[in-house]
């Protein structure tokens, strides 16, 4: 399901214009965006969390030069989903 699907589907259901859903949803997607990069979590209760992950460094290898490579520590996005946001999925399994 892309992004405009899932705009139309709101609109639908929730009979709000497309335009106002398509802000809405990309003021949202904003905002988690802003909140990880301050290191900050975003809890959704009931549908999981979007938190940020901290890589410790490691040593990696280019191939193609034959050298070792030092991959310094980063943090990375993730999306943990809540247990009923879980369990919703497993049921819908046939």
């Amino acid at each position: 399901m892309t992004k405009a699907e899932i705009v139309a589907q709101v609109a639908r259901k929730t009979g709000i214009e497309k335009v106002a859903v398509q802000a809405t949803m990309e003021e949202f997607m904003n905002v988690v965006k802003e909140a990880l990069a301050e290191n900050e979590n975003v809890y959704l209760r009931g549908f999981g969390s979007f938190i940020v992950k901290k890589r410790a460094e490691k040593t990696g290898r280019n191939i193609s030069k034959n050298q070792s490579i030092i991959i310094p520590a980063h943090n990375i996005p993730s999306f943990k989903p809540a247990k009923t946001f879980i369990n919703d999925v497993k049921k819908s399994v046939k």
